[in-house]
């Protein structure tokens, strides 16, 4: 596995669609496990195609720690309710906005042996599922946010400015 580079905003790559994948390879079972590496190293909880330079519809999320998801060709099936909540992003660093997404989805996609699956996702689930489905169309979050803006940082007991 390797670590690779992270594509950030102003890139036009991230704004182009992906196309699907045809034949689940080898090598795009190996460059998944490298955008899993890539994203664990750089703290994320998902990480598309588009943001490692495959212009591949494939994504791959961790939305809790050890519950790692390979989507390939994902579809979004239903959505139902809304929730607001803070986004991030590897390829907008530095920055976070409030994203009006679904509170529960559902969608099917490819695992790493190209079979279909289908999952159900609720609230933070459901916002990262979607927020890498975006790039897939080459959308970003800041696309849809409002109040962008630099995370605000919680000190640490006892720190004092």
């Amino acid at each position: 596995m390797a670590i690779r580079h992270v594509v950030k905003e102003g890139d036009a790559i991230l704004r182009k669609h992906c196309r699907e994948i045809t034949e689940i390879t080898d090598r795009i079972r190996t460059t998944m496990e490298d955008m899993l590496e890539t994203m664990r190293q750089e703290q994320g909880v998902g990480i598309a195609g588009p943001q490692v330079g495959v212009m591949r519809r494939m994504f791959v999320a961790e939305p809790a720690p050890g519950e790692v998801y390979f989507m390939i060709n994902p579809e979004i099936l239903e959505k139902e309710g809304s929730q607001t909540g803070e986004e991030g992003c590897l390829s907008v660093p530095g920055l976070v906005g409030t994203v009006e997404r679904p509170q529960k989805i559902r969608m099917r996609a490819q695992d790493l042996d190209g079979n279909w699956q289908e999952y159900e996702f609720e609230d933070f689930h459901a916002r990262v599922m979607c927020h890498e489905y975006d790039h897939l169309d080459g959308i970003l979050y800041t696309d849809k946010a409002t109040d962008i803006h630099e995370p605000v940082m919680e000190e640490e007991p006892g720190e004092e400015e």
